[in-house]
């Protein structure tokens, strides 16, 4: 027996089982990475979408509101201006920094809370209260309120998914030799906003 060969052969078996193990290693997270990488991305645009939608609900409920309240020029004007403060502010979520999306929470919370204090007002006004299409955009607008806690809570889900999946081993062995990806910035609830979705408006007919 030639022991030489043997222990080429040896060497060659051990190679091939470390390069095996190897190529099993990387191929965790060749497709995950992409896939919480898009997942990213359809939360992110979800979350501005459903912020839109809201922001495009305003200008009617204040002209509703106005015709029926029109002395509550402090309040109107309030969300009016709240408004134009949230859709001044662009963002995509899974890109911005952490300034950026705390600048932008903080608009959207300031929003969130004068919506609140329209809705205090509107509960003086049985008219209002009456109006069919009062009715409609207020169920609206606490529709969206609700699809918008839904959106960013997924964001949030997705930004974790996707952050775990770059830097915890062996995905994050996956990411250092294939794509290079960065932890993304991590989405949160601004104080503003958590105070609104503890006490949300109530709607009453």
């Amino acid at each position: 027996m030639d022991w030489e060969d043997v222990l080429s052969k040896s060497k060659v078996s051990q190679f091939l089982m470390v390069g095996f193990a190897l190529f099993q290693l990387t191929s965790c997270g060749v497709q995950e990475i992409p896939q919480r990488e898009n997942e990213v991305d359809a939360s992110s645009s979800e979350v501005t979408n459903q912020y839109k939608r809201r922001a495009d609900l305003i200008p009617n409920l204040v002209n509703t509101v106005k015709g029926y309240a029109s002395h509550e020029k402090e309040t109107l004007e309030g969300v009016t201006q709240a408004r134009a403060r949230a859709t001044a502010i662009t963002i995509d979520p899974s890109k911005a920094t952490p300034d950026q999306i705390a600048s932008y929470q903080k608009a959207q919370g300031q929003l969130s809370q004068a919506l609140g204090r329209l809705m205090v007002v509107t509960e003086k006004y049985p008219d209002l209260k009456a109006d069919s299409n009062f009715r409609d955009l207020q169920s609206q607008i606490e529709g969206t309120e609700n699809r918008i806690t839904v959106a960013r809570n997924r964001l949030i889900a997705s930004i974790r998914d996707f952050n775990n999946s770059v830097t915890v081993f062996p995905s994050s062995l996956t990411n250092r030799i294939l794509f290079q990806k960065t932890k993304k910035t991590q989405w949160d609830v601004s104080e503003l906003e958590k105070q609104t979705n503890e006490k949300p408006p109530a709607v009453k007919f």
